[in-house]
């Protein structure tokens, strides 16, 4: 009996342990105020692509998407709509794909490659090889959006989340998070909500 109590004890701690694991894993990555690392990722046409390569820029718009995602094809013209209004204005587009192609094939870099001539895409469309970056900044869905303001004390993460509150219809929107964020950084305002649940599909790892 007593080693049976043993076993069962051992068993309710391993439990215990892996939901704590998980939790804390989840809850890694940067917070709205955080200062972002910058990084050096493989573009679809070959050049490794940096935020300090954008000198002129006031921030970003870091979007965590994929090929693969129903929620990131359904907000793929909508991310499109995103660097066509912004970057101009110093707050261009940053796609980064951070899923494992191995687990995932229909995200490899050729069929993003060929996903963003199909589709005409105006930003960089960028590969986490590794793994390593989605993981700093938090990300755990397709798509999941990072604003930064470029400080001089850095790239200051100002909104976490969605993109807007209508995956399914881009007519149907009642609020436009990323848009109304972009808005008050460039009027000197205060973002009215400055993180939202990301709504997609897990990252693949």
């Amino acid at each position: 009996m007593k080693f049976i109590k043993t076993i069962a004890v051992f068993a309710i701690v391993l439990v215990a342990s892996a939901f704590t694991a998980n939790t804390s894993s989840v809850s890694d990555g940067y917070e709205v105020g955080d200062i972002a690392t910058d990084f050096k990722l493989k573009n679809i046409d070959g050049n490794m692509v940096s935020l300090a390569d954008y000198k002129d820029a006031k921030g970003y718009i870091v979007i965590f998407t994929c090929n693969t995602c129903p929620y990131a094809v359904q907000y793929e013209d909508r991310i499109i709509a995103l660097d066509k209004k912004y970057a101009s204005k110093g707050f261009p587009v940053v796609a980064i794909m951070p899923n494992n192609p191995e687990v995932q094939p229909g995200d490899s870099m050729d069929a993003m490659k060929a996903r963003a001539a199909s589709k005409g895409f105006t930003f960089p469309y960028l590969f986490d090889d590794g793994q390593k970056i989605y993981p700093q900044y938090g990300a755990t869905k397709t798509p999941h959006v990072y604003l930064l303001e470029k400080t001089k004390k850095g790239n200051v993460v100002r909104y976490i989340g969605a993109i807007d509150d209508n995956y399914k219809d881009a007519e149907a929107v009642n609020t436009k998070y990323v848009e109304e964020a972009v808005d008050a950084l460039m009027n000197g305002k205060e973002i009215k909500e400055t993180k939202t649940r990301a709504i997609g599909c897990t990252i693949k790892v």
